[in-house]
């Protein structure tokens, strides 16, 4: 039983303890339930309260829009009292029209006086250049008197030449005969010897025969004392030993006079060849500083010549500039057409500018006609100093020579000096159709404020160009591929569209549209690249585009923000800088396309170039004297100066002034410029060193007189064109070593030492050796080069680090530096010109 209990008693604890567990959750569950129904009353308030909210709303709205109904009724009638007041206003703004019409009718009264004042002083400076031109006839007529004169003071001289060439070929003859006499000499010299030596071997002879013949012991034994003191009493032995020696001095004196003699003969013809060769020496410097005087007067005629061809580009931009303004007053005429129903005064003002238009247009046309007169007598004049200079090639130098040649130099001058007047002329008449320009855009823009009833509001501009993501190809198509480079307005800043296509980046950047700069850039990278891959022969369209990359990525380097740019600009410009994107990686781009533009630039110059150097700076004989005389030992080659007639060193020098003309025009920059004018240089001096290699003909004192002559024009042309600083001159080196070569003397040690101290610019051995060995003298007062001075001078030169190459590398290029120059030109004052085609654009 006890166990019994005590089973019941731990069922009894167990139930016990369930139950407990069984309150616990049930009172948990109470109190769950009493929080859901909390928050079920909460839930009931709230949507009761929000449904109140609600319809409380909805009442405001029905008010609000009862009162916006109201409103409206109001606003309406406002509208209808304002536009009674801006009719007022209107009318109002049309008396100020008026009034500032009137005020641009006295300024258009002032201008006109204006134009009649300078009316006036264009005839005037016509009256002093008809008198000028007088005064450069009567000038003219002297020198064709001057010129008669010279003539015949040519005829004289041409009958002195004629006698000196004459006794030039005597001077063979006369070395013929100085042989013959040498040789004379010789046989004289030997005779004599001969002649001594035989008379010694009589007089050995004799003297042995006498003692033979004579028994000594004999004669003494047969002989006393006394005989032989009665045979030596006069002394007759003695005597007859004086005798004899008296003989041989005689034959002595007679052998050293008929020396004296020869020697005298052979240094009177000796002073005849020397005072023969100073007069032929004498002669041909006479005709080398009448050559020179002559290629100076070319040359000088030759820039005219280019500074003339300025002239129809000018005309091409007065005509260009009359088109615009017809263009502007067909728009002026629609404009008054459409104003025409608006505000009926308008016809008489559009009749009255429409007459105060053709009336400067025929103010302008009576001094362009004065000027094509000037122009056309100019032509006249030049004709005529032509015609002198034709005669004066054929002139000797002579002190009446000098003074044609100066006067002629005078009237080159003055032509220089009234081309100069005409460009100035141009540009005064320029300035005046811009000045016109201005006030019928002024007229225009009143006429635009007419229509757009509203007052004017003065802009500021900021430098941008607006444009949309739509006519990124219409830019790049009239911008880039569409645009030619000799255009009127394309020239009047350098990199002009470099400056507009930068003020379109500007704008993407403005908008921190990351997706349009990114496109605009890779278009205009492209179109670049197709530009210069459709024009890749044409010498202009790439340094057009040379310059304008190089604007272009200047303009990205001086308004990145970056110190080592910005401190180059003014506070104006750095207000334009780009403010949200980096742009370094795309001037990375544009320099290596520059660099790519560069090298094809280069190219199209040498292939255009390359084929004037041999005949102009080997073959061509510009001195006189020379190009008659052949080298001993070679016939007459099929490719020299007959074959050359062409090209000339003149021709030379004007592909260069084309070259660095236009290159000028087009606005590439002075160091990129330098660059180019040293890569032609050193292309020159290495095809004609390799020629002068390779053909022994060529190899001549005379030849290298000719190769330095015309390095010394291309140091001038370098000096005319301000370009000392270009380092062209020291590509030249090598050649004008060489040539200096050809002239030097060759025949001593101290010869060979002097070669080899001053050819230090030819790199290796080879070249000098080659020089030495291909040497071939022209007459016979030169002397070939003997194989032992040969192996003297390649002795001093081991020393010397050789290079295993004679040819130079033609296609060499030197390692091209684009410099950072900054832009000058505001972006705000940069106008798009009509020319263009870029109205989609707008100025912002």
């Amino acid at each position: 039983q006890s166990r019994e209990n005590h089973g019941l008693l731990e069922r009894l604890t167990s139930l016990a303890s369930a139950r407990l567990n069984d309150a616990d959750t049930i009172q948990k569950l109470e109190s769950e339930l009493g929080k859901l129904t909390a928050q079920k009353r909460t839930y009931e308030e709230k949507g009761k309260k929000y449904r109140e909210d609600s319809e409380q709303k909805i009442i405001k709205l029905e008010n609000q829009n009862k009162e916006l109904q109201e409103q409206k009724e109001t606003l309406e009638i406002k509208l209808q009292e304002k536009t009674e007041e801006m009719k007022e206003k209107m009318d109002d703004l049309t008396q100020q029209l008026f009034s500032d019409v009137q005020k641009e009718e006295n300024q258009r009264m002032i201008l006109e006086k204006n134009f009649q004042n300078q009316k006036q002083d264009y005839e005037k400076e016509i009256e002093l250049l008809k008198g000028e031109i007088k005064i450069l006839k009567e000038e003219n007529t002297q020198l064709q008197q001057q010129i008669q004169q010279g003539i015949i003071i040519q005829d004289g001289l041409k009958m002195e030449v004629e006698q000196l060439t004459k006794q030039a070929q005597k001077i063979p003859e006369l070395q013929k005969e100085i042989e013959l006499l040498q040789t004379q000499k010789l046989d004289a010299e030997k005779q004599a010897h001969s002649q001594k030596r035989e008379l010694r071997e009589k007089m050995s002879e004799v003297t042995k025969q006498l003692l033979e013949s004579y028994d000594f012991e004999d004669v003494r034994s047969r002989l006393s004392t006394e005989d032989l003191e009665h045979l030596n009493e006069d002394g007759e032995l003695w005597f007859a030993y004086e005798g004899l020696k008296k003989a041989t001095r005689v034959l002595e004196s007679h052998f050293q006079s008929q020396k004296e003699i020869y020697e005298k003969e052979i240094e009177g013809l000796n002073f005849k060849v020397e005072h023969l060769s100073q007069d032929i020496n004498h002669l041909q410097k006479l005709f080398r500083e009448e050559n020179d005087i002559n290629d100076g007067i070319r040359l000088e005629v030759s820039r005219l010549t280019s500074e003339n061809l300025v002239i129809p580009d000018l005309k091409q931009q007065v005509a260009e500039l009359e088109n615009q303004k017809l263009d502007l007053e067909n728009r002026l005429q629609e404009q008054t057409v459409k104003l025409k129903g608006k505000v009926p005064l308008w016809s008489p003002m559009s009749n009255r500018l429409h007459y105060e238009l053709e009336r400067d247009r025929t103010q302008r046309r009576t001094p362009e006609a004065q000027n094509e007169v000037g122009m056309k007598e100019k032509e006249r004049l030049k004709d005529t100093s032509q015609g002198t200079e034709g005669l004066s090639n054929g002139l000797m130098q002579d002190e009446v020579q000098d003074e044609v040649q100066s006067k002629i130099k005078q009237v080159t001058a003055q032509l220089a000096v009234e081309n100069m007047d005409l460009e100035e002329k141009l540009d005064m008449k320029d300035r005046i159709i811009k000045k016109l320009e201005d006030q019928i855009k002024t007229l225009t823009k009143t006429i635009e404020k007419a229509e757009a009833h509203a007052p004017p509001v003065p802009k500021e501009y900021i430098g941008m160009m607006e444009y949309k993501k739509e006519d990124e190809e219409r830019i790049i198509q009239n911008l880039i591929l569409d645009l030619k480079p000799r255009g009127v307005v394309v020239n009047m800043i350098p990199g002009l569209p470099a400056h507009i296509l930068f003020m379109c980046v500007r704008y993407a950047d403005y908008l921190n549209d990351a997706e349009m700069l990114k496109s605009f850039m890779n278009v205009t990278i492209d179109g670049i690249k197709e530009v210069v891959k459709e024009h890749s022969e044409d010498f202009e369209m790439l340094s057009f585009w040379l310059s304008n990359t190089h604007h272009f990525l200047n303009c990205l380097k001086q308004y990145s923000g970056e110190e080592e740019f910005t401190k180059f600009n003014t506070p104006r410009q750095n207000k334009n800088c780009l403010k949200h994107f980096d742009l370094s990686e795309y001037r990375q781009i544009l320099s290596d396309l520059a660099i790519q533009i560069y090298h094809q630039f280069i190219i199209v110059m040498e292939s255009s170039i390359q084929h004037m150097i041999v005949p102009g700076m080997l073959e061509y004989e510009s001195l006189q004297g020379i190009s008659g005389l052949k080298p001993t030992g070679f016939r007459k080659r099929s490719s020299s100066i007959d074959d050359t007639d062409t090209y000339t060193m003149t021709s030379v020098l004007q592909q260069l002034s084309y070259f660095y003309s236009t290159m000028c025009r087009n606005g590439l920059d002075s160091e990129l410029l330098k660059q180019a004018v040293k890569q032609l240089f050193f292309l020159i001096g290495a095809v004609t060193l390799n020629s002068l290699f390779l053909r022994k003909d060529m190899c001549s004192c005379r030849k290298g007189m000719q190769i330095r002559c015309n390095i010394s024009y291309l140091e001038e042309w370098l000096k005319d064109k301000n370009l000392q600083s270009s380092h062209a001159k020291e590509t030249l080196e090598p050649l004008s070593q060489a040539a200096w070569l050809l002239q030097v003397k060759k025949i001593t040690d101290d010869d060979a030492r002097e070669i080899c101290e001053h050819c230090t610019s030819l790199s290796t051995v080879q070249q000098i050796v080659k020089i030495l060995n291909s040497y071939t003298p022209i007459d016979d007062f030169e002397k070939r080069v003997t194989p032992a001075f040969v192996r003297k001078v390649q002795a001093l030169l081991n020393n010397r680090e050789d290079v295993p190459q004679l040819m130079l590398d033609t296609k060499y290029l030197f390692q091209v530096m684009f410099p950072f120059t900054p832009s000058p030109h505001a972006l705000e004052l940069i106008q798009v010109p009509s020319s263009f085609k870029l109205g989609f654009l707008t100025r912002v």
